[in-house]
């Protein structure tokens, strides 16, 4: 009986009409709704789509049949839940509901300092329910790195335990048996970071005899790996050593004219690789120079807040970042548009050789915002000229495949489950109405967002 009077609760909510689950054949019916299925196709106009028991189980022009959950899609969209593939927490409590707000409803951790077996057991549990808000959680092994290098010089921290977060590799027969000790857990593959730091002072990168050594022994159990790449040296690195995925782009120039970088190029692309885009790293450091992007109405009130918390020491950092920008794209100022745009140009050329490029922001400092900088990035994506169709195939359906879900999830498709985002305006006119979200769903499961 509690079941029938929250259903109808939910109808009156969306003035909508309601029936016992026994006399109707679906939970839900999305009716006359515009539907971009993230599989890249142009959208589907005015349909009509039916969940019953968090699935898909039809998609057509009407349905004569009645639901316990009816909702009026007229002039409304339909996108898969969005996935972001790079992200980090140091409280899931916080940042679960905020991912959720925004549409993300899977996430994909690649380590953190706090990642021990426990954590992300803990981290997993919320995921798997639709009650508290909280997206789907994939994730890597802990970090597989060296004493003294990135990510623990760059971000030092108490956390960093050797054994429990973070894995030190001292020599190469050390990693047989760290590889076998994290194939029992479910992790999507390992996280190995090779890059020697996201700024000055640089420490060392890790050695080729390392990465090889831990491609070989994943191998052994059929996992992939994920590895940190920067710049052009550590992408031949990782490419040389049978590295699978790459888990982020910023920082890396691809030269078409180069002979030996496409040739490098073609000998990654027989692995099917994916590579995580994480343009938001550099947007994220400029922040403290541009207060008016905080003036944003879609931005939740604490993020817009953390304007005054901005101190001399972090416009110190955004500066030196802003320098190190025009020095690499001869930017003016701060003009993000043109650190931006050759990185995305890079990202659509890899993307036209067949690559499978994901999106991810590399949430975790103070201005990479979990749930929000998605749609950043995606606005970065637009910025550099790729597709809408495109951006959003990147942020769902790529996103599923790198994840080995995509046979049920990452798309609007019969027989997926209903992890969706309903928006109020069109996000092919502009991927900023993205964020015009009305509705989500995980499940098929209609999900409290923050403040409502």
């Amino acid at each position: 009986m509690k079941y029938v009077f929250a259903s109808i609760a939910i109808a009156l909510l969306w003035g909508c009409k309601s029936k016992t689950e026994a006399s109707v054949p679906y939970d839900m019916i999305l009716s006359n709704i515009n539907v971009i299925d993230g599989t890249g196709k142009s959208m589907q106009v005015g349909v009509s789509v039916a969940i019953t028991n968090g699935k898909i189980v039809a998609i057509d022009s009407e349905f004569s049949s009645e639901a316990l959950t009816y909702i009026d899609g007229t002039g409304k969209y339909l996108i898969p839940g969005l996935f972001d593939c790079h992200t980090h927490t140091m409280d899931y409590n916080r940042d679960f509901p905020r991912f959720m707000h925004y549409g993300v409803t899977s996430i994909f951790i690649t380590g953190g300092s706090l990642c021990t077996d426990a954590y992300y057991s803990e981290m997993r549990e919320r995921g798997e329910q639709d009650s508290i808000p909280a997206p789907r959680v994939y994730h890597t092994s802990q970090h597989f790195t060296m004493e003294g290098r990135h990510p623990s010089k760059t971000y030092a921290s108490s956390n960093w335990r050797d054994g429990e977060s973070i894995f030190y590799l001292k020599d190469t027969v050390q990693i047989e048996k760290l590889v076998q000790r994290v194939s029992k857990n479910p992790i999507v593959g390992i996280k190995l970071t090779i890059e020697d730091g996201p700024a000055p002072p640089f420490v060392e990168r890790m050695p080729q005899e390392f990465i090889n050594k831990t491609v070989k022994e994943a191998d052994k159990y059929s996992m992939e790996v994920f590895a940190h790449v920067s710049d052009n040296t550590e992408l031949e690195m990782a490419i040389n050593a049978g590295v699978q995925n790459l888990i982020h782009y910023t920082g890396v120039n691809i030269d078409p004219t180069n002979e030996n970088q496409v040739e490098l190029l073609k000998e990654f692309i027989q692995r099917d690789p994916s590579w995580v885009t994480t343009l938001m790293i550099d947007k994220s450091f400029l922040y403290p120079l541009h207060p008016e992007w905080f003036e944003n109405d879609a931005m939740l009130p604490e993020y817009q807040e953390k304007v005054n918390a901005i101190t001399p020491d972090l416009m110190k950092r955004s500066n030196m970042h802003a320098m190190g920008l025009r020095e690499e794209y001869g930017m003016e100022g701060a003009n993000l548009s043109q650190g931006i745009i050759p990185q995305v140009q890079d990202i659509q050329y890899l993307y036209g050789k067949g690559f499978n490029m994901v999106l991810g922001t590399d949430t975790g400092n103070d201005f990479n915002f979990p749930g929000y900088s998605l749609h950043e990035e995606m606005q970065l994506m637009e910025m550099g000229g790729i597709p809408k169709l495109d951006i959003i195939k990147m942020g769902t359906l790529n996103a599923a495949k790198m994840m080995g879900v995509e046979d049920h999830l990452g798309s609007i498709e019969i027989g997926k489950v209903a992890d969706m985002v309903i928006l109020d305006k069109n996000p092919l006119e502009s991927i900023h109405n993205t964020l015009s979200i009305n509705t989500v769903l995980k499940n098929g499961v209609i999900q409290k967002r923050i403040n409502n």
